[in-house]
């Protein structure tokens, strides 16, 4: 049975403890012969954390100033299709996140996919012309949703454009994974022994 200890207690008044003369000195100074403290490793781990901390933060900024340099991670310098951007429309003109909370959140899902997935790139000698050929149909795609946007822009939200729009963006992420996936099977192929 569970009792409410307040109940129980609402009477009682402690009794105040007073610990005798010097107690607290004893305590201390048992306390210090059980445990002493090192006084000279204690700076060590603050040095070392600082320098943890520099390196960390050094590497961070580096690879963050890449960024916005121009020259990525994965040395693409010169991007083909610039999705890294979303497209600002002119004052009087709508885009596609204007229309709804729903529809700009599904444009930003899309675009932000479409941003890991080319960021996360790897182009080297070998797959670079399967992924100029992927980059040229992203380019295609990229100037079918500004024509998009334009018609929005033009007649107005209707379903179909709306529609058109998010294919468009479901259409360049599909693209990409299948550009991933084309290169992790070209790894694969080169990887394995070749059989005579």
């Amino acid at each position: 049975m569970a009792q409410d200890f307040r109940e129980l207690l609402k009477g009682e008044n402690p009794e105040k403890v007073l610990l005798s003369k010097g107690h607290e000195k004893r305590f201390e100074a048992m306390l210090n012969k059980k445990m002493p403290i090192e006084k000279n490793s204690f700076p060590w781990f603050k040095v070392a954390a600082i320098a943890l901390v520099l390196i960390s933060v050094s590497i961070f900024g580096y690879q963050y100033s890449l960024d916005f340099t121009g020259n990525t991670i994965n040395n693409t310098s010169n991007p083909i299709v610039n999705t890294t951007e979303k497209p600002k429309p002119k004052p009087n003109q709508i885009s596609l996140g204007d229309l709804s909370p729903d529809l700009k959140k599904i444009e930003e899902y899309y675009l932000a996919g479409i941003n890991v997935q080319l960021a996360s790139l790897k182009i080297d000698n070998k797959n670079k012309e399967l992924v100029k050929g992927y980059m040229k149909q992203l380019s295609a795609l990229d100037k079918e949703y500004k024509n998009l946007s334009l018609e929005l822009n033009k007649v107005g939200p209707t379903e179909e454009t709306i529609t058109a729009l998010i294919d468009n963006l479901k259409l360049r992420l599909e693209l990409l994974f299948k550009l991933k996936s084309k290169i992790n099977e070209f790894k694969t192929q080169e990887n394995e022994p070749s059989v005579l």
